[in-house]
């Protein structure tokens, strides 16, 4: 089978945003490992901080896979790395329970993987087509594939942000996937709450649509911050292009 060859245009970019004095979201943008992630730390004063710095630090070290089982199993392990170091942080403190959200994608050549755990979103563009491709774990989330809320009610449900799984919250991590094929010219978009909080899903496809990935996250942030910026602001661009001198990009294999 020929391996489809793609260059990569990524980028990644954070905010404290408007209200808040600290920001405890981190992303990792690691093209030649094929990982890509946000991480939004809970817990409270510092303590989200120390959870997704921890997922990040961790997710830094997994250096260049040489499959595509290969790089989720180094990926999970470093997840379950993090998650045990950030429960053992939260049992020193005693101060409750820390954790973060985790979204990610994995690629290798021409496959990809989104593994996440809370409500921070994974979206596809592809031919046009905006998608979310992450599910939301959340409270809010559960009682609308119920049918106990409507999506009307979901807006202003006073719960809507409790989260129902977090890095560091369980003994063992649990993290949902969604995978396929990657086609040329596909963008991915991950993101931290604080985004989709004040920007809707067709200004995000257009922004994705007609910008570079640099230009795309600044373009996105700057938006959030004239909005208000209730939260931290976190997002990573990922846009895969056919490499039009046939190389393959050393992450690609």
């Amino acid at each position: 089978m020929n391996r489809a060859v793609f260059d990569v245009d990524s980028c990644g970019m954070t905010h404290t945003g408007r209200i808040r004095d600290l920001n405890e979201d981190r992303y990792l943008v690691k093209a030649d490992s094929g990982v890509f992630a946000v991480a939004d730390g809970m817990g409270g004063h510092d303590a989200g901080e120390i959870a997704s710095t921890s997922i990040v630090e961790h997710l830094k070290s997994i250096g260049i896979p040489s499959s595509a089982p290969d790089l989720r199993a180094r990926f999970e392990d470093r997840v379950t790395l993090a998650n045990r170091e950030i429960r053992a942080i939260s049992a020193s403190r005693k101060a409750g329970t820390i954790g973060s959200t985790l979204a990610a994608l994995l690629a290798f050549e021409y496959q990809y993987a989104c593994m996440w755990a809370g409500d921070s979103r994974i979206y596809m563009l592809r031919d046009g087509r905006f998608s979310q491709l992450s599910r939301d774990h959340t409270e809010v989330q559960d009682l609308l594939d119920k049918g106990l809320l409507s999506p009307a009610e979901a807006e202003n449900w006073p719960r809507r942000n409790v989260i129902t799984r977090a890095i560091g919250a369980m003994e063992d991590p649990m993290l949902d996937i969604a995978h396929g094929k990657i086609q040329p010219d596909d963008r991915f978009l991950i993101c931290s709450d604080g985004l989709t909080a004040h920007v809707s899903d067709d200004e995000i496809r257009d922004t994705l649509s007609a910008r570079s990935a640099q230009e795309a996250c600044k373009v996105l942030i700057d938006l959030t911050l004239e909005r208000g910026a209730t939260d931290n602001v976190t997002v990573v661009i990922v846009r895969f292009r056919v490499n039009a001198e046939g190389k393959r990009d050393r992450w690609l294999g």
